[in-house]
């Protein structure tokens, strides 16, 4: 899960807020799995941000984060798609998203295959087409496009941090791919 700023208004909490409600409440996330498709709506490639984290490590990361008080989750893909990939990234989100899996992270590491030792959170998780030029946001170091194979091998997966690969392997096989 990524972090995002906390400053107050528009219905962010502030950070004292913010912790103390991820010690009381799970939290809700949306990941997203970046992806290009074909002409024939075959994925060609799977996008997979780089990230420091908190401990100073650069890992892959999905694209993910809240969802906020009175947001949509729709509209939540489209900011966080838009956070991380840039403005130019022309998601195709459909007006009623389905997520493909809903993961649960856990503060306590091995409850399932997802950890964050920041909260207990649930996300949805949805496979993203995205068509315009995507260029790395905020947080984000880089953008990485993989084949679906290249995304499935051992060495990429290990890259991903907090339980993603996880996630990016059951989008894979939900996509057929």
């Amino acid at each position: 899960m990524t972090d995002v700023t906390t400053a107050t208004g528009a219905g962010w909490l502030s950070r004292e807020d913010m912790d103390a409600a991820r010690e009381r409440l799970p939290i809700l996330y949306v990941d997203v799995v970046p992806v290009r498709v074909d002409d024939t709506g075959t994925v060609t490639s799977v996008g997979l941000l780089l990230r420091a984290g908190e401990d100073g490590q650069i890992k892959r990361a999905l694209v993910s984060g809240r969802v906020l008080y009175h947001e949509r989750v729709r509209a939540a893909l489209l900011r966080h798609v838009e956070k991380d990939l840039g403005p130019l990234a022309l998601p195709r989100i459909p007006p009623a998203p389905q997520p493909f899996t809903v993961a649960e992270y856990f503060p306590t590491p091995g409850v399932t295959p997802f950890h964050d030792p920041r909260q207990h959170a649930v996300s949805l998780a949805y496979v993203v087409p995205v068509e315009g030029d995507c260029e790395p946001q905020q947080d984000a170091l880089e953008l990485t496009w993989f084949s679906p194979l290249e995304a499935r091998d051992p060495a990429v997966l290990a890259e991903l941090m907090n339980g993603q690969s996880t996630l990016l392997l059951q989008a894979l096989a939900h996509l057929g791919v």
